[in-house]
């Protein structure tokens, strides 16, 4: 599990891109509340960012309860207040723990000071948490990094070796599968799955392998391996919500961008910004014609080439991208494809 950290400080709102980079691989999000100051603007903001980039597990910590006597009014009030906003994300799991973290209250064990709270604690309920169910192991998906041909002429072993490199995205792939190469459209089988310790018999996410296919077909970086009759979406128009990152740029419509999806590199201009989003109360502007540094909007895109897509809600990296400043070369958004 990859948990991410957010500790709602009031100010320090360019910690949203560095929430965005952490968040978007995240298991479990973890949202510090401080007892006495209840539900503030970050609070809102980052639990917005988790339900957007489709973290399963959202933890409020309700921190510093020694400071509050241990309130249990206190606690209940937050949590209340809390659960009244997230009603309006999409928050599969979501978890209270009262806890002091100066003094070590229901960090690693139950307190005693808090005899009211019936959960566990923070430590327990990381180690517990079931994730397995969180993974796409139906969707297969592997896009090729990079195409592997030694040039030991002396090994006969290798002298004839071809393989794939890259990491899965999705599903599970197994020696005598059949596959399909896009964007050729070539059939072919799945001959072995070779990683750093030798050969496996099945491959899932995100392990990064090597893929040997039996017939001699035209594969290179960017392209994707898919089952036949389970294939993501081959689109050059996108609509995504777009988080922008960039203190140096706006996004605008009509401006041309370089998109970085999974291992496949091209072009994307803005066609429209349909809105813009408050973060904190959730409410669309559609009357705003650029995103600045830390806001979100929806747009819709048209790429110079295809991409193979499937919608964000179910594959985080196929559904993903990055935007980026043709200029500098700089990451300006990230996008998650609806």
């Amino acid at each position: 599990m990859s948990p991410t950290i957010i500790a709602d400080t009031p100010g320090h709102i360019q910690y949203t891109r560095n929430m965005v980079t952490g968040a978007s691989t995240a298991n479990l999000a973890l949202i510090l509340v401080d007892a006495r100051q209840g539900i503030v603007e970050q609070t809102r903001r980052h639990a917005f960012i988790a339900s957007l980039l489709r973290v399963p597990h959202l933890v409020l910590c309700i921190n510093k309860m020694d400071l509050v006597d241990y309130d249990q009014a206190v606690f209940e009030r937050i949590r209340n207040e809390f659960r009244q906003f997230a009603a309006k994300l999409d928050v599969g799991d979501l978890t209270f723990i009262p806890i002091s973290a100066l003094l070590g209250d229901n960090v690693v064990t139950r307190s005693a000071s808090t005899p009211w709270y019936d959960g566990t604690s923070l430590l327990h309920h990381l180690e517990e948490v079931h994730i397995a169910s969180d993974r796409n192991l139906i969707d297969a998906r592997f896009p090729v990094q990079y195409v592997i041909r030694p040039q030991a002429q002396t090994s006969h072993e290798l002298h004839d070796y071809r393989g794939y490199a890259g990491q899965v995205a999705g599903g599970v792939f197994k020696p005598g599968d059949d596959v399909v190469v896009l964007p050729s459209g070539m059939a072919t089988t799945i001959e072995a799955i070779d990683t750093s310790d030798g050969p496996v018999q099945e491959a899932f996410a995100p392990m990064s392998v090597t893929v040997r296919l039996k017939d001699d077909v035209d594969v290179s970086r960017g392209d994707m391996i898919c089952r036949p009759h389970n294939q993501p979406r081959a689109t050059q128009d996108i609509e995504a919500m777009i988080c922008w990152l960039s203190q140096d740029f706006s996004l605008h419509v009509r401006g041309m961008y370089g998109i970085k999806h999974t291992t496949r590199n091209v072009r994307a201009q803005v066609r429209d910004l349909e809105y813009r989003i408050d973060v904190n109360t959730l409410h669309r502007d559609e009357t705003a014609e650029s995103l600045a540094l830390n806001e979100i909007g929806r747009v819709k895109l048209r790429t110079t080439q295809p991409l193979f897509v499937d919608e964000y809600r179910r594959n985080r990296t196929t559904g993903s991208f990055l935007l980026i400043d043709e200029s500098t070369g700089a990451t300006v958004g990230s996008g998650m494809i609806l």
